[in-house]
């Protein structure tokens, strides 16, 4: 047995924005209210003519239906004696005499005369006939055609009989509709209206919030992460008593606090920055003294003891990775002041074949595999900081990957965009340390490969985003156990080298 899915009923989209929920809000809250009073009005209405009805009746009484039990000759202008007398009646009037629950006779007042329904009455208007209360109160009944809806009372006659008057409720009923639509055109019209305006009414009581998001959505966009930035212009401040005003003027004050943060932040970064460059610069010259006096010791003719002689080899090698370090950390804070570099065409194949062909021969026990474009790729930058990129990410790959690793280097162009990738199937860069990897000194606790010897200081990769980000690339990282692969982006030059 197959059962059907109920359709799903679509759900109405639900305003998204402020201005429009309160639009809405004020349209649904009047058309609420003009229901409420339209509601009221044709209750209201159709009680007070229903009354005005029933006192009619109580006028009209039972003369009409006391007529219609007369035997005697009527008035010349009726003849036959099963009519009443319907002077002073009005056209429409309803009469009918019951007798132990059966109509006997029953006639209504037509314009030209009087019209005799004993035989045109089914059996469903006779019962509720006869189901009147005979309490001498207006009831409601529903006649078959031509009658329709009246407005009847039932008395107890003298023979015993039942003596029902009516008048018809037609009138009623004509106005009460007129009324409804009367009033559903009127309450239509003012709330389309209303929307209009109200929307323009919104839109304009909410103009300082607008530019409050407008202000905050240009603050958004500037680079507040790195280097010095300009706020844009306040949010203009309204009442300040209205909730609007009051939203304005706490942003513009957070504002003030992040502009002042932002600029105390700044000036500890340039000072940060001027004293790693100023460091960097005086450490060479003592650096590279301590190298030298450590080598010249180590070329002494006579007789020296090999505890002295593996210490000052210990010196030599340690300042040449001193000297290596403040290298680093002096191209750094020059990247970071803006220094302009080299730019002129470069050919990055020519750079890549150089780069893999040193990495060969300090690492053989990795597996070197190349992967080039038919034609040279040319970027534009400066050769000697590219090289150190290519350098640095060749250099991350043997030293973090185990002996017999597989390293594959790539490159490949659009027109525009070069990319170069090193590719490495290697244990993987450690979950924690991939989203600081392109940050000073981020070194990993259990480092890929375990048998490197030393350990850097964990400026390579930093090197490498600074010196792409100078060249305005990017580069970035997707790794995995058994793949890891260092992304590089540059612009391609338009003209050869």
């Amino acid at each position: 047995m197959r059962f059907r899915r109920r359709p799903r009923l679509r759900r109405l989209p639900r305003p998204r924005t402020l201005r429009s929920r309160l639009t809405v809000g004020l349209v649904v809250l009047l058309a609420v209210s003009c229901a409420a009073v339209g509601l009221a009005a044709v209750v209201e209405l159709n009680g007070f003519l229903t009354q005005r009805l029933d006192q009619q009746l109580s006028q009209v009484g039972t003369r009409f239906p006391e007529s219609l039990e007369h035997k005697g000759k009527l008035p010349d202008d009726h003849d036959g004696d099963e009519h009443g007398d319907d002077r002073r009646q009005a056209s429409g009037t309803f009469g009918a005499r019951l007798l132990k629950g059966t109509v006997t006779n029953a006639a209504v007042v037509r314009p030209g005369g009087i019209e005799n329904l004993i035989g045109r009455l089914s059996d469903r208007d006779r019962g509720q006939l006869a189901r009147v209360a005979t309490d001498g109160r207006g009831h409601t009944v529903d006649l078959s055609r031509p009658l329709n809806h009246y407005r009847v009372a039932a008395v107890r006659g003298i023979d015993g009989d039942v003596l029902v008057s009516g008048l018809p409720l037609e009138p009623v009923q004509a106005a009460v509709h007129r009324l409804e639509l009367v009033a559903g055109i009127v309450f239509g019209l003012a709330l389309a209206a209303t929307g209009v305006v109200g929307a323009l009414w919104v839109r304009w009581s909410l103009r300082p919030l607008s530019r409050v998001a407008a202000t905050a959505t240009r603050v958004s966009e500037l680079p507040l992460a790195s280097g010095e930035v300009a706020l844009p212009p306040r949010a203009p401040e309204s009442d300040p008593r209205g909730e609007v005003g009051r939203v304005a003027a706490a942003f513009n004050r957070m504002l003030g606090h992040v502009e002042d943060a932002l600029t105390k932040r700044h000036a500890s970064e340039e000072r940060l920055r001027s004293f790693a460059a100023d460091a960097s610069h005086e450490l060479r010259t003592p650096v590279a003294s301590v190298r030298g006096h450590a080598e010249l010791a180590l070329l002494h003719p006579g007789p020296v003891p090999p505890q002295v002689t593996r210490a000052l080899e210990r010196i030599a090698a340690e300042s040449s990775r001193m000297g290596e370090m403040v290298d680093d950390l002096l191209l750094l804070a020059r990247l970071d002041a803006g220094r302009p570099l080299e730019r002129r065409p470069v050919d990055l194949t020519h750079l890549v074949l150089d780069a893999v062909t040193d990495a060969r021969a300090t690492g053989p026990g990795h597996r070197w595999t190349l992967e080039l474009p038919e034609e040279p790729v040319t970027v534009t930058g400066d050769t000697h900081r590219l090289h150190q990129v290519l350098a640095n990410l060749l250099a991350n790959a043997r030293l973090h990957t185990p002996v017999g690793t597989k390293v594959t280097v790539s490159l490949d162009t659009d027109g525009t965009t070069a990319t170069l990738a090193v590719h490495d199937d290697g244990p993987g860069v450690p979950e924690d340390v991939r989203p600081g990897v392109f940050e000073r000194f981020t070194r990993a606790e259990h480092r890929r490969r375990t048998d490197a010897p030393g350990g850097g200081a964990g400026l390579g990769l930093a090197i490498v985003a600074a010196v792409v980000e100078a060249h305005s690339g990017s580069v970035g990282l997707e790794s995995a156990p058994g793949d890891t692969t260092f992304t590089v982006r540059l612009p391609a030059a338009t003209e050869a080298p």
